[in-house]
């Protein structure tokens, strides 16, 4: 675009489309489209704007708003006849497709899915439906996070799943590691107040606290690490 609006995400764009070249994986189409939409995004705020220059910039912000959406058609036709774990999660997750949902459920005990974030997307499947395997499913999602970048959300949920099972020991060292990982949650002394655990088990829960974000940092979590029969020592 000639006026400077959404200059940088269209860079983005253009250069993650150029990186997968000649033969893009579903990963990288998938960005590819949330990169596309965060454009078209740009350019639907960007043609509420009045140009200083009104020659044909509103013509051309409205010929790249179309063409975006054609973009984002266009990959989603190319993902539509994949089986990937990925694609399927996609197509599922963003655009609801429940074939593609029944076909993603399908591949759980194939082991194609025992990736931290396919292991990430079951969970969010499974939320609503079996909190303790979502908890067990999140676990499994950081043991396989070696040499990934650490997904906070999957931190965040494990607060969110322990305290729904009344597991409030381990909500409570969950939402102090998410503080830690610039989750916007409450200040630790707000999080004693809300917790109320007395000075020994305060002191336990803090050791516990660091030895998993020690392991988390090593990339090296493992659920073994939390005590079995913590909730009621």
């Amino acid at each position: 675009m000639g006026d400077g609006q959404c200059r940088i995400p269209r860079t983005d764009m253009i250069w993650h489309r150029y990186e997968g070249l000649p033969s893009p994986s579903d990963a990288h189409k998938i960005e590819q489209y949330h990169l596309v939409a965060k454009y078209q995004q740009c350019l639907e705020l960007a043609s509420q704007i009045e140009p200083l220059d009104k020659s044909n910039v509103k013509e051309l912000r409205f010929r790249s708003l179309v063409n975006a959406g054609k973009e984002l058609d266009r990959i989603v036709s190319e993902l539509e006849p994949s089986k990937t774990p990925q694609a399927l999660y996609f197509l599922w997750s963003q655009l609801g497709d429940e074939n593609a949902q029944r076909s993603f459920l399908q591949l759980e005990p194939t082991g194609a899915l025992d990736t931290a974030d396919m292991q990430y997307a079951l969970a969010t499947f499974y939320t609503g439906k079996d909190k303790l395997k979502t908890r067990d499913l999140l676990h499994r999602s950081l043991e396989l996070s070696r040499d990934k970048d650490l997904n906070v959300e999957v931190i965040k949920s494990l607060a969110g799943v322990n305290q729904s099972l009344n597991n409030l020991k381990q909500a409570y060292v969950w939402a102090l590691i998410a503080k830690d990982l610039g989750v916007p949650v409450a200040s630790e002394s707000e999080l004693r107040r809300i917790y109320q655990f007395d000075d020994e088990t305060q002191s336990q829960l803090m050791t516990l606290k660091g030895s998993i974000e020690d392991a988390i940092d090593q990339r090296q979590f493992n659920a073994a690490l939390i005590p079995q029969g913590i909730e009621e020592s």
